[in-house]
């Protein structure tokens, strides 16, 4: 299962697909586990973190960010700058 980004997404890319529009999420310095039951992009609006799949090699994010995570993915996520994303399930 690969995690798919493009670092540093243009400006139009970003108008385009209505990221603005998205959902906002929030998470403090942390470490956790979790479990996409369903696909989820994200564009990383400012933090710093690295998730590690399951049996994977760690990928490293940040602000400009966008991000697909696959459904069925589980992985570590470890923050080490607080995050803010936007986000749309499936």
């Amino acid at each position: 299962m690969n995690i798919l980004c493009e670092h540093r997404a243009s400006h139009a890319k970003v108008e385009i697909l209505g990221i603005y529009d998205w959902p906002i999420w929030e998470k403090e310095e942390s470490e956790f586990t979790w479990h996409y039951d369903r696909e989820e992009t994200c564009y990383i609006l400012r933090g710093e973190f690295t998730v590690i799949p399951d049996g994977g090699e760690p990928q490293q994010f940040g602000r400009g960010d966008l991000i697909t995570f696959p459904a069925g993915l589980s992985c570590t996520w470890k923050i080490t700058k607080a995050v803010e994303k936007h986000y749309r399930i499936g």
